[in-house]
């Protein structure tokens, strides 16, 4: 039976691994700020939009929430960028989209996540007592700056742990991007892996890897919703 030999895949591999790091948290945070516009207007759009707008936008949620995340990174690498070359050659002949793995990620992580931040967001702001609202707009606030000034970063403070939580597991769903060919740290494991078959060695350090970027950034989250529940 061959022995482990942890020494040899943790020297050859955790470099690599460190630069796949990087590219992931610089993914995540990308992938995080697009899905927080997109919860946001989701939530503001169910709450104060009209009849025919929060329909479309229900209809998107379960849409987005019925379907697997793995399933709309492959349709946005694939698919999205298909349908756009066919559309736009009616017009350009010989156009090609090209979508990188990168941007791929952003757009269907940011999505996703966005459809699910929307209910935090949304939650956040029906807690909001509307007699604020209405105490804005007896001192002459008008009901957009009721909301920018006072409502929502009100409700920015409750929905920070999470916030938190959701920045939590995108960092580990980061992962599904290597069925699209982004090289992050599954897909250098796996080519290390098959490369030297250390497959025992070479996944226990891409799990440790994760564990512990996840493992103290949970902490935090757990530490700033203590605090959080003193003040709001």
């Amino acid at each position: 039976m061959k022995s482990l030999d942890f020494y040899t895949a943790f020297v050859q591999l955790t470099p690599s691994l460190l630069e796949a790091l990087w590219l992931i948290i610089v993914l995540s945070v990308c992938a995080f700020a697009l899905a927080f516009g997109v919860g946001m207007l989701i939530a503001l759009g169910r709450i104060f939009g009209k009849r025919p707008i929060q329909t479309v936008l229900t209809a998107f949620l379960e849409l987005i929430r019925g379907t697997p995340l793995l399933v709309q990174l492959l349709y946005v690498y694939y698919v999205i960028p298909e349908i756009f070359t066919r559309v736009i050659d009616l017009w350009i002949p010989d156009y090609h989209m090209n979508l990188s793995a990168f941007a791929a990620s952003v757009i269907g992580l940011g999505i996703n996540y966005g459809c699910y931040l929307s209910e935090v967001f949304r939650s956040s702001l029906l807690a909001i007592d509307k007699g604020q609202i209405e105490a804005c707009l007896a001192l002459g606030y008008t009901h957009r700056q009721a909301m920018f000034h006072i409502v929502i970063p009100q409700s920015f403070l409750i929905s920070l742990p999470p916030l938190g939580n959701y920045f939590n597991a995108m960092l580990k769903d980061t992962s599904l991007c290597a069925f699209i060919t982004l090289g992050e740290i599954i897909l250098k494991t796996q080519a290390y892996a098959s490369q030297t078959f250390l497959t025992i060695e070479s996944y226990t350090i891409a799990a440790g890897i994760y564990l512990i970027v996840s493992i103290p950034l949970g902490q935090a989250v757990r530490l700033l919703e203590r605090r959080l529940r003193k003040h709001v």
